[in-house]
């Protein structure tokens, strides 16, 4: 067993590796950015398509946000088998076109039934950011896995910071909550275009014969050291982090009443933690490389728990915001750094395969955690749901401190 997890040498890797993550990086950043302009559009659209109470409100923003990551959840183990046998581009490049023509759909939504059914079809087809991981992990050297890992969600966070401000200006300078879905869906379609120029592939898949069978490369995956808990961070981490945003909107409006400016309030409070993240994921993923990722993500974990449970008790906008920015000093480390250990876990042949698995956790964490926000938020009060979130990173802590070993067999330090 301990073979099958051994970690394969550096073949195969380009000399020209840095150019299918830098231009990877930028994909990511506007593919995100693409993404992120709804979040803090999708719960003041919903009045436009019938859902009027603040109580259904909560419910369907929550069911809205958890949906396309349920039926992911079981999409993404056949997207990872198949990008093992076609190739990590071709998947990526499915998945930002997909999710552009479905996005400018969902701009022409007249109820939120047909809002929801897209969301469903967006599910089975998307998948981007996992299939983005799966691309640079097979590109890049092994010593180079943390800081490469970082700087792509550091790609992901640039745009996850720019999207919520343009969305919300785009709706107040508009008047408009349809229109933000239309520029969302541009951008989106140029990230296809972005990854079919810029992003080389050194593609050969192993042949038919040589691929081990789909049970048996499940059952190497769950017996990996440390691998298991893993994906409970991945499950924990995500579930709680998902189910703050779709109540954020909500409580800036608690916070700052039914202002004209809500919606670009609201995706202040929303980018503020990117801007945090920006600064911080590539210096922790540097970090990893050199100190092992267990201790970083001890140390992003810790710090994600001490920064949102204050959120909790926020009385003031500015002081949210604040703890907005605390928290993400921290958070955007964590899925890098639990990417790279399961990276280093996996031989490259497999790894669309177990990255698929993966983020099967990953995609349930989104799925149920905006649902369970959206619950928790319409019957305890929006307050809670930060108190929920800090209990579940709290888990995830104690998960890599039990199960996750100080450093990973077979990996190669600088």
């Amino acid at each position: 067993m301990a073979d099958a997890l051994a970690l394969v040498e550096e073949d195969g890797i380009s000399p020209n590796w840095r150019v299918t993550l830098w231009a990877m990086v930028s994909v990511q950043l506007v593919m995100s950015f693409s993404f992120s302009i709804l979040s803090p559009i999708m719960p003041l659209f919903l009045p436009e398509v019938g859902v009027r109470s603040i109580t259904e409100i909560d419910l369907w923003a929550g069911a809205l946000s958890s949906i396309t990551s349920f039926i992911a959840a079981f999409a993404a183990p056949i997207w990872g088998r198949m990008s093992d046998r076609y190739g990590r581009k071709p998947m990526v490049l499915r998945a930002s076109m997909s999710i552009g023509l479905l996005t400018i759909l969902m701009g022409l939504a007249t109820s939120a039934w047909q809002l929801l059914a897209l969301r469903v079809v967006m599910g089975a087809l998307a998948g981007f950011s996992s299939a983005a991981v799966v691309l640079v992990t097979t590109q890049v050297p092994r010593g180079r896995l943390g800081s490469s890992l970082g700087w792509l969600s550091t790609g992901q966070l640039v745009g996850s910071l720019m999207g919520p401000v343009v969305g919300g200006l785009l709706a107040d300078l508009t008047g408009s909550y349809r229109k933000p879905f239309f520029v969302a869906g541009a951008v989106s379609i140029l990230s296809f275009v972005l990854c079919w120029w810029l992003v080389p592939e050194r593609f050969t898949p192993s042949p038919a014969k040589q691929r081990p069978s789909t049970w048996t490369s499940f059952r190497i995956l769950i017996r990996a050291p440390g691998m298991a808990a893993l994906v409970l961070v991945l499950l924990l981490a995500q579930f709680g982090l998902q189910a703050i945003f779709p109540i954020i909107s909500l409580f800036v409006m608690d916070l700052v009443g039914n202002r004209p400016d809500v919606a670009t309030l609201s995706g202040l409070a929303f980018s503020i933690s990117g801007v945090a993240g920006v600064v911080a994921v590539p210096l922790l993923g540097r970090l990893s490389d050199r100190m092992g990722e267990r201790m970083v993500m001890l140390i992003a974990l810790a710090g994600a728990v001490l920064t949102t449970f204050p959120q909790a008790f926020a009385e003031n906008y500015w002081v949210f915001v604040s703890e907005r920015f605390g928290v993400g000093l921290f958070v955007g480390a964590i899925v890098p750094t639990a990417n790279a250990l399961i990276a280093k876990l996996t031989s490259a042949e497999e790894r669309g395969f177990t990255f698929g698995l993966t983020s099967s956790a990953y995609f349930l964490g989104n799925s149920f955690g905006p649902m369970t926000g959206g619950v928790v938020g319409a019957a305890f009060g929006h307050h809670w749901v930060f108190l929920v979130t800090a209990m579940l990173l709290t888990g995830a802590l104690l998960a890599v401190y039990i199960s996750v070993p100080g450093r990973v067999k077979g990996a190669i330090d600088d």
